[in-house]
């Protein structure tokens, strides 16, 4: 959701105008200061005149320094967003210069806090080089700035306790703590290789989960990813993995440094590409698109639909496990959904197995925001928080479009989910609006937008993609011929029913804003039910109140789980045995 106020970079300053302060400052010192009777009247004396003169300059000189470390970091954060993409340079050269301006720009905050400690600005500055040190360690890796972010944290607790920042502190430091390198580490174990009719999948299957960042260069073309505290089997201890005919002709492993191991894709007329993770059992999944199918031998390869090739420890050698498979309990007849009819879902008694979040907005496109909440910020902890649910369900995978502050464009969430073979899709987001009284919340599927303001949730919601009017046929085609309308209409409407139940059990107030339809571009070109849940309205009070808990969040992550369980449980009359809810 988009703030109706001009964007700062990631979080929005205090809306106390800083010039007022001073100003009324110098006129407190004023009106305090003994008086001379000169022939103009009384005056102050010049002393306590220069000092009043001193403080309204010192307030500009800090303003100033801030608003100048703020651009900055805007600057950088477009770079960290594009950084997988960087060009022409050798393998870490992009990266370490990037990360030393990180850094510097890390210490002019730490400078300027340290420079007007009694500023309205410190604090702001302090979280802000926190939280720019622990994205560089998420993005990079380095434990140096781990180190840093978790130092600037504890200083923003001890030197200004009183900071409308306090409550977003500890899930930051919590994961950084979760980071401490103390873990054991991980084994690449296979990589296996699956032809899309689109795209050519390649998964790495690691022994747990592991760290990890990628990277695209050129001259020659490839994709690196380094894995963190990760050893390879000795079957793949610098291996070389030919692909023949496709657009990654091989995979080359290397061990690095600080017990990492490097994968290398080489490249071969591959278009954009995805990363993501997947759990039970913990694989990195990376998407290569092919512009077109060129030739016979293309064709061949992307009508293959199962794995065909696999590197790593067979299954019968020593020390695998055995594989246990169960019997498949007895098919149950189909349920109608909420119109009395049969999708097709419905009629091949399709089930549910794995669901793609999509935390709204992120990196330098921060959402809705309001003093002390960030859209961005809220909609990834709930996504995380969800996840966590679901992964307790046994059988489910769960992909997240971003699991950090990146950006990530609004038409390459969903070809995430359809590369990824989604049976559901959720995209959460943080409503706003200009008029502070309006609170709740609703939840949205894919159509035309019916009344005014579906069209201006449409319209702001949309303002990141990158279509032009070139676009719009196309765009109006995916929205007719959606052939999962009714069943994202049910999605929709069961997820709204969970929140209502759930929500209104911690605020009796909580309003029911219902299920409605928009245009939504995060939903276009979806091949699986989707739906778009806006959780509360960050510029109403009640609601920001509510989404400053981390128990109120949780309580939104139980809401949208129930939403899942219930719609899977009405794909078939009895409850599947995929998802059960705890709850």
């Amino acid at each position: 959701m988009r703030s109706f106020a001009r964007s700062t970079p990631t979080r929005q300053i205090r809306a106390t105008p800083p010039h007022l302060g001073a100003v009324a400052a110098a006129l407190a010192l004023a009106a305090a200061a003994p008086v001379l009777v000169v022939a103009g009247g009384l005056q102050p004396s010049g002393a306590q005149a220069a000092s009043a003169a001193q403080a309204a300059s010192g307030t500009q000189d800090v303003q100033a320094l801030y608003t100048e470390a703020l651009a900055r970091e805007r600057a950088l954060r477009r770079e960290m967003d594009l950084a997988p993409q960087m060009r022409a340079q050798p393998p870490g050269e992009a990266s370490t210069a990037l990360l030393a301006r990180i850094r510097e720009t890390v210490g002019r905050y730490e400078s300027l806090m340290r420079r007007f400690p009694r500023s309205g600005y410190s604090d702001n500055a302090l979280w802000q080089a926190a939280v720019l040190a622990a994205d560089a360690f998420w993005q990079f890796g380095d434990t140096r700035d781990r180190t840093e972010a978790l130092r600037l944290f504890d200083l923003l607790r001890a030197q200004y306790p009183t900071s409308s920042r306090m409550a977003q502190i500890e899930g930051h430091v919590m994961r950084l703590n979760g980071a401490d390198g103390r873990t054991p580490g991980s084994t690449l174990k296979t990589i296996r290789r699956e032809a899309l009719p689109d795209a050519l999948r390649i998964t790495l299957e690691l022994e747990r989960e592991a760290m990890f960042h990628e990277e695209r260069l050129d001259a020659p073309p490839r994709v690196f990813i380094d894995l963190r505290n990760t050893q390879p089997v000795e079957a793949l201890k610098d291996a070389t993995v030919p692909f023949p005919d496709d657009v990654v002709r091989q995979a080359r492993i290397g061990r690095q440094a600080d017990n990492r191991t490097r994968v290398v894709f080489d490249l071969d007329g591959a278009g954009r590409y995805s990363v993501y993770s997947l759990y039970n059992p913990y694989r990195i999944v990376i998407d290569f698109e092919r512009a077109a199918v060129t030739d016979a031998k293309t064709a061949a390869a992307t009508s293959e639909t199962k794995d065909t090739r696999s590197v790593g420890p067979p299954a019968g050698a020593p020390g695998a496990k055995p594989v246990v498979t169960e019997a498949a309990p007895p098919p149950s007849p189909a349920a109608a959904n909420s119109r009395g009819g049969f999708s097709l879902s419905r009629q091949l008694g399709l089930r549910i197995s794995r669901v793609v979040i999509d935390p709204g907005h992120g990196g330098h496109d921060p959402g809705a925001r309001v003093r002390g909440l960030n859209e961005a910020e809220l909609v990834l902890d709930v996504a995380l928080r969800l996840e966590k649910l679901l992964l307790k369900e046994p059988g489910v995978e769960v992909v997240l479009t971003r699991r950090t502050n990146g950006y990530v464009p609004l038409e390459e969430r969903t070809a995430i989910a359809n590369r990824a073979g989604a049976d559901l899709f959720l995209s959460i987001h943080v409503n706003a609006s200009a008029s502070a009284g309006i609170r709740g919340f609703e939840t949205y599927f894919l159509n035309f937008a019916p009344n005014p303001e579906a069209e201006a949730l449409a319209a702001r919601e949309n303002a990141g993609s990158a279509k032009t009017m070139a676009s719009l046929p196309d765009i109006v085609k995916a929205i007719t011929l959606n052939n999962k309308l009714d069943e994202s209409r049910d999605f929709a409407a069961m997820l709204q029913a969970s929140m209502y139940e759930r929500l209104r059990k911690v605020d009796r107030s909580a309003r029911n804003l219902g299920v409605k339809q928009a245009p939504f571009m995060v939903l276009i070109g979806a091949t699986m039910p989707s739906a778009l849940a806006e959780i509360s309205f960050v510029t109403n009070q009640e609601d920001a109140a509510l989404l400053r808990s981390q128990a109120y969040r949780q309580h939104i992550a139980e809401a949208l789980f129930a939403g899942i369980v219930k719609y899977q449980q009405t794909l078939k009359s009895s409850a599947a045995p995929v998802l059960r809810s705890g709850f």
